[in-house]
């Protein structure tokens, strides 16, 4: 099942985990669509047509309706395009997976960003600690091979940040979290969603993206 280009369109910037979200379930759900690059430095007026409310990416546009904020617009993925389901069926199932990947978006990486970005140490030190606390409830979360089962599921592809862009972040910053002593089910399911086809195909090249936190991070370090 596919849908016409023109019907489908996803406003983002390809740095953003948010973004790459969308990206993940439209190519699982094999949608077509365009996408339309943005910089949020300079926000467009599509943009702040479409996202009058928050004004930032992902928007996802069907049929000239918009929808904002990435949990929702995989929820809506998952319901108008049905094979290939993200969410489980079972309904108390249902109701842990967006609970787990509303934890991931309110404990995770608020942590980890303020760990790197905070202008103050101990809040920085605080915040990796308490990031370390949330990746530890994921590891006890997660019992089969992908936290939606056997096959990659809504939860999965919410942690894509987990699973991509820490591994990048640990390498600019050399802080540590999702090694294979600290969390051994975590680091193994984050080498299985990445190696998996339909997540490897969406992701963005890795190198740009570590060189621009590498920048980032230098540049932000220069100014304390």
């Amino acid at each position: 099942m596919a849908v016409c280009e023109e019907e489908v369109k996803l406003l983002g910037f390809v740095r953003s985990p948010f973004v790459n979200r969308v990206q993940i379930a439209l190519k699982l759900k094999g949608v077509e669509y365009k996408f339309l690059e943005e910089d949020v430095s300079n926000k467009s007026d599509l943009l702040l047509k479409y996202n009058p409310v928050y004004k930032r990416v992902p928007v996802f546009v069907h049929n000239e309706k918009p929808i904002a904020e990435s949990l929702l617009i995989l929820e809506y993925i998952d319901e108008t395009w049905k094979h290939n389901p993200m969410l489980p069926s079972d309904p108390y199932q249902r109701a842990l997976a967006r609970f787990w990947s509303k934890f991931i978006d309110d404990k995770c990486v608020p942590a980890v960003r303020k760990s790197v970005f905070s202008d103050d140490e101990k809040e920085r030190e605080k915040n990796y600690e308490e990031s370390l606390e949330a990746l530890q409830f994921l590891e006890n979360e997660l019992k089969d091979k992908f936290f939606g089962g056997e096959e990659f599921g809504f939860v999965d592809i919410v942690a894509v940040f987990i699973a991509f862009y820490i591994p990048i972040v640990e390498e600019v910053t050399g802080l540590q979290w999702l090694t294979s002593e600290k969390f051994p089910k975590l680091y193994q399911w984050s080498q299985e969603l990445l190696n998996h086809p339909v997540v490897k195909e969406s992701l963005p090249p890795r190198d740009p993206i570590l060189a621009y936190f590498k920048a980032t991070y230098e540049s932000l370090a220069a100014s304390k």
